[in-house]
């Protein structure tokens, strides 16, 4: 935008000294525009995609065989819901096992509690050494330690048996299914996901890259509108929730993380869907503006027409207004500005016409320019049909 006003006070000035030379003066027009009352805004465009706001990877923490399935793809569940099982086979064995174990642990608890009694009798009479006294006791504390163990076991087996039969954690919908019937899935590692279920899509997000270079302009709370290429017609609603810390590097390109409120009312909006998002960072309605073209015109005196006086002033700032055959300068106060448009806070009254440019116009200089040797013109074509029409009288005189 610089660089082209510049060629346009370049060609005045050209104008202007051609015309000097030439004792004319230019023509000057001027492009005016009303200050007036408009709306202000400047924005971020980001990419990011769109989720639920909260979604829950279902797994099992016990290997097995899956033998039942009761949910599918997309799927309506209710927390509590038995959504899979596995085999029990193992499970319950394992469970009988340290039952077994826990009646055998309490049976010596017995046997041992009954010794240590015994013992403790006879060492109160001074019939038994201290010695053997002390080994009945520690006998009877550890078969005390051995039933608490296995009462874990026992625990530990049920609660097992307990993981083999899968429900959902909360209200939602099924996204995925990541096994089938008679599937292994194996825990010795990690917990395998079975399911991941989205609480609720008519409340989605969108998680948008924002560059380094905008996102200090990114607030909460600020409004956003956003596309997806499933709709290009329709323009979705959010706003600013969260601006993450957190940077992320790829390509030498650093971006920060936005999260974005998506209302999903009618369930267009899928998971996974690309958002091409729009972040309005200033938004001021109905200000006083004028264009910042009008802030960058400054008029001298060698490009004025005749008969045409500058009232100027000292103010950085100002606007000038064509009254007649007079331009003066106005000096305002700024506010905010987009790059186009400027708040003008004081200084001018709304409905004033302000000069934006002033666009020369020369027919004098164009006439001389005309009537230059050195400057090209177009072929006449008379003079070609008669250079041909000489080659052809030579010829017939040969």
């Amino acid at each position: 935008m610089k660089a082209k006003n510049l060629t346009k006070l370049a060609a005045i000035l050209l104008a202007a000294g051609i015309a000097s030379s030439c004792g004319k003066k230019i023509n000057l027009t001027y492009t005016e525009v009303e200050v007036q009352k408009q709306d202000i805004t400047t924005s971020v465009t980001a990419t990011g995609t769109i989720e639920p706001v909260t979604s829950v990877d279902v797994g099992t923490q016990v290997s097995g065989i899956v033998s039942k399935l009761y949910v599918d793809y997309n799927s309506i569940v209710k927390a509590g819901d038995v959504i899979a099982e596995l085999d029990r086979t193992n499970l319950l064995s394992e469970l009988s096992s340290t039952q077994a174990n826990l009646k055998s642990a309490q049976s010596e608890l017995e046997y041992q509690k009954t010794n240590y009694e015994r013992y403790k009798t006879l060492y109160d009479k001074g019939l038994i050494s201290a010695n053997d006294y002390e080994q009945a006791r520690l006998s009877y504390i550890r078969a005390e330690q051995t039933v608490t163990t296995q009462k874990e076991n026992v625990k530990k087996a049920q609660t097992n048996l307990g993981y083999a039969t899968i429900t959902s954690p909360i209200d939602g919908v099924v996204l995925s299914k990541e096994v089938e019937e008679g599937q292994t899935v194996a825990s010795s590692f990690n917990t395998p996901t079975l399911f991941t279920i989205a609480q609720d899509l008519t409340n989605m997000r969108v998680i948008a890259n924002v560059d380094e270079a905008d996102i200090g302009e990114v607030k909460d709370g600020q409004r956003v509108t956003f596309t997806v290429d499933a709709y290009p017609d329709d323009v979705f609603n959010g706003m600013v929730t969260q601006v993450r810390q957190q940077a992320t590097t790829e390509s030498n390109v650093v971006t920060y993380e936005v999260v974005i409120s998506a209302p999903n009312e009618d369930l267009k909006l899928k998971p996974g869907l690309t958002a091409n998002v729009t972040i309005y960072t200033l938004e001021m309605k109905d200000v006083l503006a004028v264009p910042n073209k009008a802030l960058r015109f400054n008029p001298s005196e060698a490009m004025l027409n005749k008969g045409e006086t500058i009232v100027g002033t000292d103010s950085k700032l100002k606007v000038w207004v064509k009254n007649g055959s007079e331009l003066k300068a106005y000096p305002i106060t700024i506010g905010i500005t987009n790059g186009t448009l400027t708040q003008v806070t004081g200084g001018i009254d709304p409905g004033t016409m302000v000069i934006t440019e002033a666009v020369s116009s020369m027919p004098e200089v164009e006439e001389q320019q005309n009537s230059n040797p050195f400057m090209p013109r177009p072929r006449n074509r008379n003079n070609g049909n008669n250079n041909n029409n000489n080659r052809n009288n030579n010829n017939n005189r040969r």
